[in-house]
């Protein structure tokens, strides 16, 4: 057994483990750990915990130090100066009239690096704008460009249930949200309802989509015929997942009426699980068919008479003089065409 810590940088940003070494740490404590970018200075996750050696990825780097009052004070310096770098920065964009937005500015503890986060709509040439800012700063400069979603982390705001949003409180990582989970739960498809602060699809959609697709395991889809426990059959009108109720509309003496029953009280065809590869094994399963068909057609071509050896030669012969005589403005035609479908297919990786 390894003993490990967990370590954060940024407010809600990724952990990282590290060796604790015999330092007595707690939640919240301040440390000093080396990392690829330096000397960082980070807070505590969680308490010091034993992790099997197999799931520990090597090398695992030692903490350096318990954070004491001279490092608290540096770091409180290093806060400063980025708000001061963020300033110059801005003024040295609007010198060079480059068109991005600057986010964030971030001193490593070491003073080593200062980073600037940024964000933009395609690829910008700052190579002019490093060398001021190095020239001011005297140090190494980096610039990295993120997208909408870590700007709104980094930047914080509320949402619009009212409170913090996720990712700048607890979210250390974004999961991937489709807009079939918002169908899934029975939402609005209107953008502005199921978008976040960032304008894409908001991450608190991940959170439940487990319990309704088990809730919904269990209904009956719009459209589906059921039959109600007095015998009566109907179409399905619609269905309250979370409270288990489905909507039927049926025939009561020769007219239509709609009816709530729970879902319990139905009696209909379980819905299919979507399985993941179901279409990779249909596939297959055409193509062994198509195996079987061409042994079929093989077993069958051993009934017709065979051909004669002079005949297939023959053939083949005139084959080869067909390829031989064809025009070279042809061969360099088909050769400029083969180097233009090269060109685009780069074009499109490079894009």
């Amino acid at each position: 057994m390894v003993k490990i810590v967990g370590v954060r940088f940024r407010n809600a940003g990724k952990v990282y483990y590290f060796d604790p070494k015999n330092y007595k740490m707690r939640p919240g404590d301040h440390v000093i750990v080396e990392t690829a970018r330096g000397i960082e200075y980070g807070t505590v996750t969680g308490k010091v915990q034993d992790m099997p050696e197999e799931k520990v990825v090597q090398p695992l780097k030692p903490v350096l130090r318990v954070a004491n009052a001279e490092d608290n004070a540096k770091a409180a310096r290093n806060r400063e100066r980025e708000r001061e770098a963020m300033a110059i920065c801005k003024e040295k964009i609007r010198k060079h009239n480059l068109e991005m937005k600057l986010i964030d500015a971030e001193y490593t503890f070491d003073n080593n690096k200062v980073l600037f986060y940024f964000t933009a709509d395609g690829r910008i040439d700052f190579r002019e704008l490093v060398k001021d800012l190095a020239a001011v700063f005297r140090t190494r400069i980096e610039l990295r460009q993120i997208g909408v979603r870590d700007e709104t982390k980094i930047l914080g705001g509320v949402g619009i249930c009212g409170r913090p949003l996720c990712c700048s409180t607890f979210l250390s990582e974004f999961a991937p949200v489709s807009i079939r989970m918002a169908k899934d739960q029975n939402l609005s498809l209107n953008p502005t309802k199921i978008s976040g602060v960032c304008g894409r699809l908001m991450c608190c959609l991940k959170n439940e989509e487990e319990t309704y697709e088990y809730l919904n395991s269990k209904l009956p889809a719009v459209g589906d015929t059921v039959t109600t426990a007095s015998g009566l059959q109907g179409e399905v009108s619609s269905v309250n997942v979370l409270r288990q109720r489905v909507k039927v509309l049926v025939d009561v003496d020769d007219e239509k009426e709609l009816q709530e029953y729970d879902v319990n009280e139905l009696k209909f065809k379980p819905r299919k699980k979507k399985e993941k590869g179901a279409g990779r094994n249909d596939r297959n399963e055409k193509g062994e068919k198509s195996e079987k068909g061409g042994k079929k057609n093989k077993d069958r071509s051993k009934d017709r008479p065979k051909e004669k050896d002079h005949d297939r030669k023959k053939d083949r012969a005139k084959e080869q003089r067909e390829e031989q005589t064809q025009p070279e403005e042809e061969l360099e035609l088909e050769l400029l065409e083969a180097l233009e479908l090269e060109e685009g297919l780069s074009g499109l990786e490079d894009n």
